[in-house]
């Protein structure tokens, strides 16, 4: 499951809980697109549960909305990741080191207060 939340004109929150196939990425991904347009300076909570290897096909739809989803980079300042796998978490932190123009940074699934703090600063 992936679910996609816009909660304000600045935040989207994203949960990704277990699988992922091809019909649910492509929704989510539409809506995160939609959910982003016209975000400025915008924050974002990723939480990750129970997270399993997306499905053969719901790579080829990510692939294929690859340049989209790099232009959505430059309309979030921060992106909160929350999840209960530490390699999941390692990862962010990386991507955030990749990434230019995005912090990233990795929290505990139980420390959504501090992710929440972060993101507000």
């Amino acid at each position: 499951m992936l679910n996609v939340t816009k909660t304000s004109s600045s935040r989207v929150d994203i949960e990704l809980d277990g699988e992922l196939n091809s019909d649910q990425m492509r929704r989510a991904l539409d809506k995160l697109i939609e959910a982003s347009e016209g975000v400025r300076n915008g924050v974002m909570l990723y939480r990750i549960t129970d997270f399993e290897l997306p499905t053969v096909g719901a790579i080829a739809v990510e692939f294929s909305r690859l340049p989209k989803l790099f232009g959505l980079l430059g309309k979030f300042d921060k992106c909160a990741v929350l999840s209960d796998s530490a390699w999941i978490r390692t990862t962010a932190e990386i991507e955030g080191a990749v990434f230019p123009g995005i912090k990233i940074k990795s929290f505990e699934l139980q420390e959504s207060e501090a992710a929440e703090s972060w993101l507000s600063k």
